[in-house]
């Protein structure tokens, strides 16, 4: 992919979006604007310029900015939505990874008024599957599409037996949101951590897959698939204890009295959690997708399956996870950014995939780093 000096505005300098602004930085002008001074300065070793701001403030996300070719959001899930619509309606195009609960496309409107391109969802799953769904929509009469994913630590540490790289309460939101796929042409909504199963993994072993609210924007986009369905991975037993915990009420956002004190469970239940899963420097994790597409092409039964594996950069000590979802999100901001995708609105990742050549960019963009996605078609 050809690349051209820009000015890039990374608003979250976590996991992720330290990632993708050191990524940025070896071609492009990047700043990274986060409140944490802490997140921000090793990132000057990068080359990115640091802000230090309140992104909970709209004033701060509008002074940051300003000068911004392209605008990235990498905040958490309950800021991303006021966060992304402040950048839209400064007329920056973005490509956001914050996973809001909100629905983006009632921002579409907004962003067609003042003219900008944005594409929401750009992670892994959602984000990589979508785009290679979108691809392939233009290949074949797809029929059924099933995506399983994971992010893991490569250690399993009792009680758990995982790590978070996203804010804690935006993990839980997946195992209390319910659950909506597609079946017969018709959604069909399930409580999280359902339908498990146990599953083999070539290099991992067995997992357990159970339903999550995955799909989100594809129950739209690709309402003309009859079956849809994507499952989350864990190690076996996780789907045990995180029942155990939403039934007792850990997970619930209704206040409570406590000694005088009224406080919302999720809130204790995510302190206390976040420093048992975040983790430590140097542990190693992995990512796991596997997308799976049947249908017909030219008359004739296709399948494919798109296979991701990727690991713990030892060189560079950038978690899988974050690999995986920056760079992804990398690839298509440089899309944007060459005017190779110029859809004016909000845009789902599929919708990226649907055009052209646009997979076969992001995964050379992939492959340049050694994320490697295996396409077998049968």
């Amino acid at each position: 992919m050809e690349l051209n000096k820009s000015k890039i505005v990374v608003l979250g300098a976590g996991l992720v979006g330290s990632a993708i602004a050191k990524d940025l930085a070896k071609v492009h002008h990047v700043t990274s604007v986060d409140r944490s001074k802490e997140a921000l300065e090793p990132l000057l070793a990068h080359g990115v310029a640091i802000q230090i701001a309140d992104l909970s403030d709209a004033s701060a996300v509008v002074e940051s900015i300003q000068d911004a070719d392209l605008v990235i959001g990498a905040v958490p899930g309950f800021m991303g939505y006021q966060t992304l619509k402040t950048v839209i309606e400064q007329k920056k195009n973005a490509v956001d990874i914050s996973f809001f609960a909100e629905n983006p496309f009632e921002l579409d409107a907004l962003a067609k008024a003042n003219g900008v391109v944005v594409v929401m969802d750009c992670g892994v799953a959602p984000g990589m599957g979508n785009i290679i769904f979108g691809h392939y929509n233009q290949l074949m009469e797809i029929q059924q599409y099933e995506c399983l994913v994971g992010g893991l630590p490569v250690v399993r540490e009792w009680p758990w037996e995982y790590k978070a790289v996203f804010s804690p309460i935006d993990v839980i939101e997946e195992y209390t949101r319910p659950a909506r796929y597609v079946q017969n042409g018709k959604e069909v909504v399930r409580e999280a951590l359902s339908d498990t199963e146990l599953i083999d993994f070539p290099g991992v072993g067995t997992l357990e897959s159970w339903n999550s609210d995955g799909l989100r924007s594809l129950i739209h986009t690709m309402s003309h698939v009859p079956d849809m369905i994507e499952k989350t991975l864990r190690y076996p037993g996780c789907v045990e204890y995180l029942s155990v915990l939403r039934a007792a009420g850990f997970f619930s956002k209704e206040m409570v009295d406590v000694n005088g004190q009224m406080i919302r469970p999720i809130d204790l239940t995510a302190k206390l959690l976040f420093p048992q899963w975040k983790l430590k420097p140097g542990e190693e994790d992995y990512t796991i997708m596997r997308v799976t597409m049947q249908g017909l092409k030219n008359g004739q039964p296709l399948s494919v399956a798109a296979h991701l594996l990727d690991r713990y950069d030892r060189d560079q000590q950038i978690i899988s996870m974050a690999r995986t979802t920056g760079y992804t999100c990398n690839a298509v901001a440089e899309l944007v950014l060459s005017k190779k995708y110029q859809h004016v609105g909000i845009s789902a990742p599929e919708m990226v995939g649907l055009q052209g050549d646009c997979w076969p960019l992001v995964q050379a963009y992939l492959a340049e780093r050694n994320v490697q996605v295996c396409i077998i078609e049968e």
